[in-house]
């Protein structure tokens, strides 16, 4: 299978053309979660972020707060890439918030700004291609009107170039949208994600919009990574193909539809390389559906 991201083909957000797979930087910090466990080798993560760059990825999903105690991933995106090509899309999110001891916030209308030249001064920016707003657990049932207004604002003044959500329901795109264009939806999604999540995949290529999902990858074992137990029938899709498990969810998550975007994330170059050569995995209807079937 070619390693190239270009063999999946692009989409776009808003007026930026991206490549359907990309890279999540998550990882990038730490073995754990948001920088967390074992420091991830400084020199290591920089060459992780240049070669998917070499291998063709121009969309990077971060945020301001995945750090480690000694690892920012914006800082080493910016020390990696910068100056940074023309075509590279940088997407990131606000709303959660970590002090200096990890502890989690959640940022006021009012706070967002900060957030936001937080993330431009980590990147060494001027302004941000994407800011998605990243909806609280506790939220997932009420309006998002107000804070996404605020960011419309921050549109509005240059800072942003294009606006999406992130872990939403239906109803609350349709309140983003109804405020402000919004390009791109990043919710969890992959193979065995619920009847909810599906819908919103299918209304976001109804609407044109991408859709990023993250966890294509871990499934059911989220931030913790992939679980140590897939099912038999993804399994066998690997070994037909000769490919990981991995690729197969990734492959699988891609055919879902043209606005589907994948953004993968690792520290480790084999790992980022082997995702990358997902693009190029091609599985049948049969495969597809099988996989798309609860497991027995």
């Amino acid at each position: 299978m070619s390693a190239r991201t270009t063999t999946a083909g692009t989409w776009r957000l808003g007026d930026l053309t991206v490549n359907r797979i990309g890279f999540g930087a998550m990882r990038l910090t730490g073995t754990a979660p948001f920088g967390g466990g074992v420091p991830r080798d400084r020199e290591r993560s920089i060459a992780v972020l240049r070669r998917a760059v070499e291998l063709g990825v121009n969309h990077i999903d971060t945020a301001a707060f995945y750090f480690s105690a000694t690892r920012s991933a914006n800082e080493l995106i910016n020390r990696a890439l910068a100056p940074y090509p023309r075509d590279l899309v940088i997407a990131t999110k606000v709303w959660p918030g970590r002090d200096a001891s990890g502890a989690w916030w959640w940022a006021d209308p009012a706070q967002l700004r900060g957030q936001v030249e937080e993330n431009l001064r980590q990147l060494g920016r001027d302004h941000l291609d994407v800011v998605n707003l990243r909806v609280p657990p506790s939220r997932r049932t009420g309006s998002i009107a107000e804070h996404f207004r605020a960011l419309a604002e921050l549109r509005d003044a240059g800072l942003i170039r294009h606006l999406g959500v992130s872990h939403v329901t239906g109803g609350q795109l349709a309140e983003a949208r109804a405020i402000a264009p919004v390009v791109c939806v990043q919710n969890p999604y992959g193979i065995g994600a619920s009847a909810e999540d599906a819908s919103l995949l299918r209304i976001c290529g109804e609407l044109g919009l991408a859709f990023v999902p993250f966890f294509a990858i871990a499934g059911a074992g989220r931030e913790a990574g992939p679980g140590a137990r897939d099912g038999e029938t993804v399994r066998a899709v690997a070994r037909a193909h000769q490919a990981s498990v991995a690729q197969v969810r990734l492959a699988w998550t891609l055919r879902q539809g043209p606005h589907v975007l994948a953004i993968p994330g690792t520290g480790d170059p084999d790992h980022l390389a082997q995702n990358m050569a997902a693009a190029a995995l091609r599985l049948t209807a049969d495969e597809s559906a099988r996989l798309a079937a609860p497991e027995r």
